[in-house]
C-alpha cells in the first residue's frame, strides 16, 4: 500500500480522517516525533477546535520547524481546519499564539450580528472564477456543485488578489454577506478550512486527488440537481436513541414523550440496529447523524462502553459529522476505580469517531450553578473543559423543555410567549420549563435562561427538544424555536414533532433555525432522507445532493 503520514498532537477527532484514507488505499502511519517529520513522503496535518490549544500543543511538542521545513521541501504537504489555520501568522481567537507564518495574512471571527457562530455546515469551496479563470478546471477535485462540511467560528477573509499575488489559488465559501477562504493550493500545498473526511463523496474526492498529486482536472458537467449558489445549506440530521432492549442487544428505538415501550407487551420498541440505520440515513444522504444513548451502562468499565464501538464501526463507513449523547459528565469508572473527568470521557467517544458530544441534565446542572455564582465562570464544568481543549463546535447542549401556561405575563417571572395554542383553562401565556433525566424531573429553570447560560459556558450549538411535541408527528414547536433563536447566536436544531417533509419546510421558512432533526419518520420508513430533500428543494431551499462514492 502506498502511504502517507499523519501528525497526531492531540488536537481532535482524527479516527474519521484515518478510515476515509485507509477506503482510498493507503496505509496510515503515524509521526510520535518531531524527528518523524522529515522522513514523511506525504503529510496531512489535521486539527480540530480552539486555535490557542492546537497551536500550543504543536509547539509544545516541537513540530514547529520541522513541518516549515517539511512544506519548504517541496514534499506534498495537507492541513485541515486548524491545519490551515496553522499556515497563517496568527488568529484573533488567540491573538497572543502565532501560527507557523508560511501565508501572511490572519484569521478574524465571523460577525454574528445576523447569523449564528460557529458557522456550521455544509458550503461551497469555488475555485473556478477567482481568477477570472473560464472554469474548466477542477482544483483537487473541488466542484461548484458540490457542498463541504465546515465547522469553525474563525476565517480568513478573501480579499480578491491578495493571496493569489502570491501564486496561491483560492476556494471561496460564502456565510451571509462575508466570503471567506475555504481552502488554498500552492505548489506542494493543500489546505482546507472544510473537512474532507466528513464531507462524504465531494470530500472523498478531494483527498483522492491530493494523495495521487491531482492538483488540476478538467471539470465535468455540472450536476443539475444542485444549485451552484454559494452559502450554507439545510442542514437535515438523522436522529437515533439507541438502549438496550431487555436481552440485551443495543437498538435504535423511539419514544412517545420519552416512553420507549411497546403499548400491549411493554418491550422496548426496536427500530433497527444502530450501525445499520447510520449507514442506510448516510446513504440517503443525511447532513449530520446522531446517536443519543438513553441506557446509562453505570457498572460498564468506560474503555468498554457499546457506544464507543458503535461510534468505532459506523466512522469506518460514514463520512458525515457524527454525534453522540449521554453520558458525558465526570463518571466512575469500575476499572480502574476512580471518577473520570468528563473531558476524559469525551475525549474517548472523539477517539472513536465523534465529531461533538451532546450534553443534558449536566448542562441544566451547570446553568443552575452559573445564575447562583452570579454568572461566574469557573472553567470547571464539562462545557467548559470540553470547550476549551477541542473548540466550542465540539460542545452541543439538547435541551429537554415543556410547556407550562399561565393566565398572564405577571403570572411567572419566566420568559413568555404569547402562543396560538392555548391552554387547558384558556391560558394565552406559557412558558417553557426544563427538564432533566429524560424529561422525568422538571427544573425551575426556562428555556431562555438555560440556552443563555450555556452560550455563555462555551456550548457551541444547541439541540432544541420539545417533550410536548415528542413522537406526535404533528410538526415543529415554532414558537420555542423562535424564541430561542432570539436569545442566542449560537446554531439551533430543531428537534422533536417531524412527521413528514412540510414539517421540515415549514421550520425553515417560518423561523431562522440552524438544522433540523428526524427520528421516527425516518426510523418507520415512512419518509427517507432524500425524500424530504427533494421536497424542501422543490420549496426553493438549498440542499445538498447526494454524490455516488468515489
Amino acid at each position: 500500500m502506498p502511504k502517507v503520514h499523519l501528525l497526531d498532537y492531540a488536537a481532535g477527532n482524527i479516527r474519521s480522517l484515518v478510515n476515509a484514507i485507509e477506503k482510498l488505499g493507503w496505509e496510515v502511519e503515524w509521526v510520535k516525533s518531531p524527528e518523524d517529520v522529515e522522513k514523511a513522503e506525504i503529510l496531512i496535518l489535521p486539527g480540530v477546535g480552539h486555535f490557542g490549544h492546537c497551536l500550543t500543543q504543536f509547539k509544545n511538542a516541537g513540530y514547529v520547524e520541522p513541518a516549515k521545513a517539511f512544506i519548504g521541501s517541496g514534499k506534498p504537504f495537507m492541513g485541515i481546519c486548524v491545519g490551515l489555520q496553522a499556515l497563517f501568522e496568527g488568529s484573533a481567537e488567540t491573538p497572543s499564539v502565532s501560527g507557523l507564518g508560511v501565508i501572511s495574512s490572519r484569521l478574524e471571527r465571523f460577525d454574528d450580528s445576523e447569523k449564528s457562530v460557529p458557522h456550521i455546515g455544509w458550503n461551497s469551496a469555488n475555485t473556478f472564477s477567482q481568477d477570472g479563470a473560464s472554469g474548466n478546471e477542477s482544483i483537487y477535485g473541488m466542484r461548484p456543485d458540490s457542498k463541504y462540511y465546515y465547522v469553525h467560528s474563525y476565517a480568513v477573509p478573501y480579499r480578491k488578489g491578495e493571496l493569489e499575488k502570491d501564486g496561491w489559488t483560492v476556494a471561496t465559501a460564502r456565510y451571509g454577506s462575508e466570503e471567506f477562504v475555504g481552502a488554498l493550493a500552492r505548489g506542494n500545498v493543500l489546505a482546507t478550512q472544510f473537512h474532507p473526511e466528513k464531507s462524504g463523496a465531494a470530500g472523498q474526492r478531494v483527498l483522492k486527488a491530493f494523495l495521487n498529486g491531482e492538483m488540476r482536472q478538467p471539470l465535468p458537467p455540472l450536476s443539475s440537481m444542485c444549485s451552484t449558489k454559494e452559502g450554507l445549506t439545510r442542514r437535515i440530521i438523522a436522529c437515533l436513541d439507541v438502549r438496550n432492549n431487555d436481552q440485551g442487544d443495543l437498538v435504535v428505538t423511539k419514544g412517545d414523550q420519552y416512553d420507549v415501550r411497546e403499548k400491549d407487551n411493554n418491550a422496548v420498541r426496536n427500530l433497527g440496529k444502530p450501525v445499520e440505520k447510520a449507514q442506510q440515513y448516510y446513504e440517503q444522504g443525511a447532513d449530520e447523524v446522531t446517536f443519543l444513548n438513553i441506557t446509562s451502562f453505570r457498572d460498564t468499565p468506560l474503555k468498554d462502553l457499546p457506544m464507543l464501538e458503535v461510534l468505532r464501526q459506523t466512522s469506518a463507513t460514514v463520512f458525515v459529522p457524527l454525534t453522540i449523547g449521554g453520558g458525558i459528565r465526570d463518571t466512575y469508572d469500575s476499572a480502574t476505580d476512580r471518577t473520570v473527568p468528563a473531558l476524559e470521557v469525551a475525549t474517548l467517544y472523539f477517539k472513536s469517531g465523534a465529531d461533538k458530544v451532546s450534553i443534558g441534565s449536566d448542562a441544566v446542572t451547570a446553568a443552575e450553578q452559573y445564575y447562583t455564582s452570579n454568572k461566574a465562570l469557573t472553567g470547571k464544568t464539562a462545557i467548559e473543559t470540553i470547550s476549551e481543549a477541542y473548540g466550542a463546535q465540539a460542545v452541543v447542549v439538547s435541551v429537554d423543555p415543556k410547556r407550562v401556561y399561565v393566565a398572564s405575563q405577571e403570572d411567572t417571572s419566566h420568559h413568555t410567549v404569547a402562543t396560538s395554542y392555548t391552554g387547558p383553562q384558556g391560558e394565552k401565556y406559557c412558558w417553557y420549563a426544563c427538564t432533566i433525566k429524560g424529561g422525568r424531573e422538571t427544573k425551575d429553570l426556562d428555556v431562555v435562561q438555560l440556552v443563555t447560560a450555556v452560550e455563555a459556558l462555551g456550548a457551541g450549538e444547541i439541540l432544541l427538544n420539545c417533550i410536548d411535541k415528542d413522537g406526535t408527528n404533528s410538526g415543529f414547536d415554532l414558537e420555542l424555536i423562535r424564541s430561542v433563536k432570539a436569545a442566542v447566536r449560537i446554531p439551533v436544531i430543531a428537534s422533536s414533532g417531524a412527521g413528514n417533509a412540510e414539517h421540515f419546510a415549514e421550520v425553515f421558512q417560518q423561523t431562522n433555525v440552524d438544522a433540523a432533526l428526524g427520528a421516527g419518520m425516518f426510523h418507520r420508513g415512512e419518509w427517507t432522507v432524500k425524500q424530504v430533500k427533494e421536497h424542501l428543494q422543490e420549496r426553493g431551499s438549498m440542499v445538498r445532493r447526494f454524490e455516488e462514492e468515489v
